[in-house]
């Protein structure tokens, strides 16, 4: 069993390396024109496949939904995203990518790609599974309590 101290310090660490990865993203996306904000929505619809409603969205990238509702207005009149009705209820709009958000998403992946290439080139492929394997089993409990 791990002491106290061991507990604190593990999370911890993987709060900072959250933090710290994500403002090497923003660093290296900027020159592109996208904050952190803009390229994890870009990111988040890219990934679904399809539109999102705005409520799923703000869950997926971890903000409110009037913080979301803000940042949509912003991308939607700068080209990024567009609302639409929701087949599945009129009361709601999905938020989807435009031909711009898209092709940025695409730049977007290579950056993702080329950090994550630097940041884990002196790790063994056995660390990398045996560290998913933490973080799989710490995510599933956590979407349990």
């Amino acid at each position: 069993m791990s002491s106290e101290a061991e507990l604190e310090r593990f999370g911890l660490m993987v709060g900072d390396l959250s933090r710290l990865w994500r403002g090497k993203l923003d660093q290296r996306l900027k020159p592109l024109g996208l904050s952190q904000a803009k390229w994890m929505v870009i990111m988040h619809l890219d990934r679904s496949g399809g539109g999102l409603v705005q409520r799923e969205l703000a869950a997926r990238v971890g903000i409110e939904d009037p913080s979301l509702a803000r940042l949509l207005d912003r991308m939607a009149a700068g080209g990024w995203i567009e609302r639409r009705e929701s087949p599945e209820d009129r009361r709601c709009k999905t938020v989807h990518l435009t031909r711009k958000a898209r092709t940025a998403a695409r730049r977007i992946k290579d950056v993702i790609d080329a950090l994550r290439r630097e940041l884990l080139a002196d790790l063994s492929s056995d660390d990398l599974a045996h560290c998913a394997r933490v973080f799989e089993a710490i995510t599933r409990r956590a979407e349990t309590i």
